[in-house]
């Protein structure tokens, strides 16, 4: 079996930086233009876009905390499911199609969701790391 690829802190806190920075732009994007995102809820808010947003990015921050004093275990698993909500953006398509949104709609989405991908990655080849340096 070949081993995992390392993945270096500086890796991986820049591929929480850009993924934090995409899911922002996203979320800005929707806050500002709420209302032209189409079949979204009349009681959404821009407040409440941001409020959880604030909710989602205090998850990775959280990771961040433990993976940087030392509780790899934790801090990974929290910046993974700081990975995974960032997927949540695709639920834009199931309210309306693709076609239904607008460009920078369809890539504040999808930017999200790509650097959501790689952090995601990142943090699987990082905890199969531990893992096999547990065992050892």
């Amino acid at each position: 079996m070949r081993p995992l690829p390392a993945i270096s802190d500086r890796v991986l806190f820049t591929l929480v930086a850009v993924y934090t920075v995409a899911s922002l732009l996203h979320f800005v994007h929707n806050a500002t233009y709420l209302h032209d995102y189409p079949n979204l809820p009349e009681w959404l808010t821009a407040f409440g876009v941001y409020a959880v947003w604030c909710g989602i990015a205090s998850v990775g921050a959280l990771g961040v905390w433990f993976y940087r004093r030392s509780m790899m275990l934790p801090g990974i698993a929290l910046l993974a499911a700081y990975a995974l909500l960032g997927f949540a953006g695709l639920d834009h398509y199931v309210v309306a199609p693709v076609s239904a949104h607008s460009w920078a709609m369809n890539f504040t989405i999808a930017f999200e969701v790509v650097m959501a991908a790689l952090l995601f990655i990142a943090t699987i080849v990082l905890a199969g790391r531990f893992m096999t340096a547990q065992r050892n």
